[in-house]
């Protein structure tokens, strides 16, 4: 285990509040699962304050993991671990679904926060006071995301917040860097926080909703974040708390389909007519680049899926129902959510970089965000 900052202030005892850690098992590891309890053996955190919620969806060919759950893993339930609890599912419900199920286990069981943990990561031992005082300092604070570093490239950071692109993309910020290089302050907000490693309040929850199931897998941090942000909340990102993550890049057809489609529902959901009029030109210019980059890839027929989904009136039912309670709860202009966004498209992977996208395509894009989007947007 690599070592971890000491610098933070201790909470005083009275400033402990109840945990709930969501572990969402939707692919089976045992070296995953032995790497969270050993992280949790260590934590600096009163463990009786604390519950691990295990939500474990089947997998399609090994089926239930539940079995070396409770052969590893119960046996230290409340004793060198925080207590567990197990909540065995029958199907695959995402991991919007999958963490929702946990979430309300949560909320019924009276807890102040939750934090969701994803199943190849785990944390440095003082990770959560950090957050804690952070919420606790700031009732403003809606969402407060991990410092998310790489394992075992511990020197190298896989989300340092995550940045949200004008046109609906989402991707890791500072993704390999050198965290020597990098200037963080202890708490900083971030255009939204990573669902690998967040915390968010109950209350929080209760008012404005849990995970968005619709959107099954992708975005749906972004989503999130994005609901609590219009409401008037800030998405931060706190420094002192360390979160390991054994990343893998994957490269799925299924990935492709679920970006797109929710990237399209994040736009609709939160940006006013105007905007969406003013940034339809250069939506267009981008479906053509696309286009070129799935047919170089192999995601054609993934792309005729996007344009079948969004041509059944029943999805648009679904989506502009979620929009109208969005701009119910808005707090905040276009404008300023456009504030925090980016004008370009940061590959994570040298392995599906894109010369069109890099010299082409993002120079397009900046040009038409700084010239078009943050002057003539003052809504």
């Amino acid at each position: 285990m690599p070592e971890e900052k000491k610098d933070s202030l201790p909470l005083a005892q009275n400033e402990f509040k109840k945990i709930a850690i969501i572990y969402l098992l939707y692919y089976h590891n045992q070296s995953y699962i032995d790497d969270m309890v050993s992280a949790l053996k260590r934590m600096t955190y009163p463990k009786d304050k604390i519950e691990l919620v295990i939500v474990s969806n089947p997998h399609p060919v090994e089926g239930s993991f539940v079995r070396y759950l409770e052969e590893t893993v119960v046996p230290l339930s409340g004793k060198e671990i925080p207590h567990v609890t197990i909540l065995s599912q029958n199907e695959n419900l995402g991991f919007a679904g999958g963490n929702n199920v946990g979430t309300e286990w949560a909320i019924q069981n009276n807890f102040d926060y939750v934090y969701y943990h994803n199943n190849d990561g785990f944390f440095a031992s003082n990770a959560l006071e950090p957050l804690v005082q952070a919420f606790e300092n700031d009732e403003k604070i809606g969402i407060a995301q991990s410092l998310i570093m790489l394992y075992p490239e511990t020197e190298l950071i896989n989300s340092a917040g995550n940045d949200f692109h004008y046109l609906g993309f989402g991707f890791c910020h500072g993704y390999r860097e050198k965290i020597q290089n990098v200037k963080l302050p202890a708490i900083a907000e971030v255009n939204y926080a990573s669902g690998a490693g967040m915390m968010v309040k109950v209350d929080l929850i209760k008012k404005f909703g849990m995970w968005n199931k619709d959107f099954f897998m992708y975005h749906e941090d972004l989503e999130w974040c994005l609901r609590l942000r219009i409401a008037g909340y800030k998405i931060k990102i706190v420094r002192d708390s360390i979160f390991y993550h054994k990343y893998q890049f994957g490269r799925s057809v299924d990935k492709f389909f679920f970006m797109e489609r929710n990237r399209h529902a994040v736009m609709l959901m939160f940006f006013r007519w105007p905007t969406l009029l003013l940034l339809f030109p250069i939506g267009i210019i981008l479906e053509f680049g696309l286009w070129l980059f799935s047919i170089k890839n192999g995601y054609v027929k993934k792309r005729v899926e996007v344009y079948k989904y969004w041509l059944k009136w029943s999805n648009w039912q679904l989506w502009l129902k979620k929009r109208k309670y969005i701009q119910s709860i808005r707090q905040v202009s276009d404008r300023y959510l456009l504030k925090h966004t980016v004008s370009g498209i940061n590959f994570q992977e040298k392995e599906v970089e894109s010369g069109l996208v890099k010299y082409v395509a993002n120079p397009i894009m900046g040009l038409y965000y700084w010239l078009i989007v943050r002057i003539f947007i003052f809504w």
